[in-house]
């Protein structure tokens, strides 16, 4: 058995093999308790169109010859070995189930990765730069991926998905080799809190916001965050989310936007927060930042001009004015 027919074994079937059965099936994907770990809430996801695994609790995740090097501590060879001596007549191989049309597509993807690198193209700082976004605060979320579309080499700025993916960002180019959320746990105790965000953009533009009102206590790590990377990836967030006592949604101020408010809403009532209106009047988080931008540049262009001395004591039965909290 090859490396790659070792592989294109269904995930599914080897871990019905081992008599290990979804405990939730949604379309595309099934819901497990880990083989790898003592999982009461089933926390371990296939993605069966990828034929990828994701265990939520460790934040690992990959191929089957992955799963089973971690499930027998072997390399690559000694886990083809084993899946060899099992019974692959009743395993199904991935590919041979999905619709003709759709095999196609995916042998035919239009993105050839070339490498991925830690962020440095100059280019792609300056479109942070441009973006609002401090590249120091992007730099541990997001790399730099090189690739090639139809024989022509590219490069953007790559933000991991929970699939093994990436959505692909540059000024002239809004992509992905493949859709899923992105969910970020914090390291130590569980948060009962999580942020939910609709691109990583706006997830970064928040971080640095955080950053800048608060730099000595930015509060970045007190809370987990879920990056939907697309309002049609909502429903793969629903499960994730089941943890968390408190889920605060700074999603677009669109139509599609209220929509994935509302279907989170749907399911977990009163422990959902719409927090759209911190940055009302603007469509995301990072059209906020870039007007917070704006403003500060047109308030270093006033010329100075001399002052009348102002008293400043609050007038009575004046309200103090609060600035925007986030």
């Amino acid at each position: 058995m090859t490396y790659k027919e070792a592989n294109n074994i269904s995930i599914k079937d080897y871990l019905n093999s081992l008599g290990i059965q979804p405990a939730k099936e949604k379309g595309s994907y099934g819901m497990y308790r880990s083989p790898l770990r003592e999982d009461n809430t089933p926390s371990f996801k296939v993605d069966y169109n990828a034929n990828l695994w994701c265990d939520y609790g460790t934040g690992e995740g990959g191929t089957l010859i992955d799963l089973v090097m971690k499930q027998h501590q072997c390399n690559a060879y000694g886990a083809i070995c084993r899946l060899e001596q099992g019974d692959t007549a009743s395993f199904s191989f991935h590919g041979k189930e999905l619709p003709e049309r759709e095999t196609k597509r995916q042998a035919a993807s239009p993105i050839e990765i070339h490498r991925i690198q830690p962020l440095q193209n100059p280019a792609l700082i300056r479109y942070l730069q441009e973006r609002g976004i401090s590249p120091g605060t992007a730099s541990p979320y997001v790399q730099e991926m090189y690739y090639r579309i139809g024989g022509k080499p590219y490069f953007a700025l790559a933000f991991r998905n929970d699939s093994g993916g990436y959505e692909l960002r540059n000024p002239r180019f809004k992509g992905s080799t493949s859709k899923d959320i992105t969910h970020i746990r914090q390291q130590g105790e569980p948060r009962d809190t999580c942020f939910v965000f609709e691109g990583f953009l706006d997830f970064l533009s928040f971080l640095t916001i955080r950053q800048q009102k608060s730099p000595d206590i930015p509060c970045t790590d007190w809370q987990d965050y879920v990056i939907l990377n697309s309002t049609a990836n909502t429903d793969k967030a629903l499960y994730p989310l089941a943890d968390y006592g408190h889920i605060h949604c700074m999603l677009d101020n669109d139509e599609a936007g209220r929509k994935a408010v509302e279907a989170i809403r749907q399911e977990y009532k009163w422990r959902v927060r719409d927090v759209s209106h911190l940055y009302s009047g603007h469509n995301d988080l990072n059209d906020y930042l870039r007007s917070l931008k704006v403003k500060q540049s047109q308030d270093l262009t006033v010329t100075d001009k001399p002052q009348p001395e102002q008293d400043n004591r609050q007038n009575p039965g004046e309200k103090r004015k609060r600035g925007l909290r986030m």
